[in-house]
């Protein structure tokens, strides 16, 4: 497990610097959960302005609101954290799993719906929990179900087709869970992170809550930081931090930034940038260092992005397969690879069957922008001249 630390106060990660928290040492912290009411939970959200923690950073107010007054069928916790760089949801599921389930059990008991099911597909995580629910007494019909560790295997539509027993691929259908969810029936789907945060947040109150961080989006944050940095880990923030803080904070060499994992975005520079949401909806930061090809380590990972397709669109299976062979020919010089590239960068956004295409393309378009001089050392012939060092990771090893 990598290391926690914490900016301010912590919040959803207190206590965890002295490891897991057991029901009784985590009441001991945080105090038992409120009782309440959908009514409360809508007014406390909409007042701090609460976003859900994963990639889309919808707001929860709205969420709720989009939820029929009566035949809520689930609460899913979205645990299938399968993006490589991120720690913080696993982190939460196997050191404070008792946070995360107050959240969930809280809210559905508030909603009305008998169901919690709990997506996890890290084996440690899915065991916290399991042990977890042996200390409580919810009332609820809690599950707890293994997923499949592939990228697209997290997105939201996937994960209710693998709680219903199908494969952990999204539909070609885009329909919100709150209309039709698990079993077709109106779901509150979010991620890990956000059920934490609404635990915080029944128990301090919107005032309470809001004493840390942005006016317009109050309270704590995590973040996966990890690349070339001296202190890789997960760290809990107040909202609207500047990167640069986190960056000194974590040790980091100086270089080229991505903010949002593999289907975010890289950044020219870092000064005056402020973490918070949508830009940083993913929590990931990753520190690329300056020793090593960046057209070389955007490669890997793109090698590894086409590798995590569902296989059922053409700008998934044949759009990423052409960019890995473009960025490829780009490293070894090719000239025509670089407008190839932006023609296949043109042709794959919007016509996808889920994210994971127009995410690809837009780490990829990001890296031609913010490496250009990196490109033009490679198609004079004579390469940047580093090697290839592997400090994105790609799981499974080099490619």
């Amino acid at each position: 497990m990598q290391d926690t630390r914490v900016i301010g106060q912590a919040r959803v990660l207190a206590g965890l610097d002295q490891g897991r928290l057991d029901r009784q040492r985590h009441l001991w912290i945080h105090g038992v959960q409120p009782d309440l009411t959908r009514e409360d939970y809508t007014k406390l959200s909409e007042a701090v302005g609460l976003r859900g923690r994963g990639g889309a950073a919808f707001p929860v107010a709205l969420k709720l609101a989009d939820l029929p007054a009566k035949g809520v069928e689930a609460v899913v916790v979205n645990g299938s954290e399968s993006e490589p760089v991120s720690r913080k949801d696993r982190l939460l599921l196997t050191l404070a799993p008792h946070l995360v389930l107050d959240g969930a059990t809280s809210l559905a008991h508030a909603l009305g719906a008998p169901h919690v099911l709990i997506a996890v597909h890290d084996a440690a995580a899915a065991m916290s929990v399991r042990e977890a629910l042996m200390e409580r007494d919810d009332g609820l019909a809690i599950e707890v179900t293994d997923t499949p560790g592939r990228f697209v295997a997290g997105e939201a539509r996937a994960v209710l087709s693998a709680l219903e027993g199908g494969p952990a691929v999204p539909p070609g259908r885009r329909v919100l869970p709150t209309r039709k969810g698990y079993h077709r029936r109106p779901t509150f789907l979010s991620n890990v992170e956000t059920f934490a945060q609404l635990a915080v947040l029944a128990r301090l109150g919107a005032r309470g809550f809001s004493d840390t961080g942005l006016i317009s989006e109050p309270g704590t944050q995590l973040l996966t930081i990890d690349g070339a940095v001296q202190w890789p880990g997960v760290i809990e923030t107040p909202t609207g931090v500047p990167l640069d803080t986190v960056l000194q904070f974590a040790g980091a060499e100086p270089g080229p930034v991505l903010l949002g994992g593999y289907h975010g975005r890289w950044l020219p520079r870092t000064d005056g940038l402020t973490l918070q949401r949508p830009e940083v909806s993913a929590g990931i930061i990753l520190a690329l260092g300056a020793d090593t090809c960046p057209l070389g380590e955007v490669h890997r990972v793109a090698r590894w992005l086409a590798s995590q397709s569902a296989g059922q669109c053409g700008p998934c299976v044949f759009g990423l397969a052409s960019l890995v062979d473009d960025f490829d020919r780009l490293v070894k010089g090719d000239p025509a690879a670089w407008y190839d590239a932006h023609r296949h960068l043109g042709l794959i956004p919007g016509r996808g069957a889920c994210a994971h295409p127009d995410g690809s393309a837009r780490f990829l378009g990001s890296a031609l922008e913010v490496f250009g001089e990196d490109v033009r050392l490679h198609l004079a012939g004579g390469g940047c001249g580093r090697p290839v060092r592997g400090v994105l990771p790609v799981p499974g090893g080099a490619w």
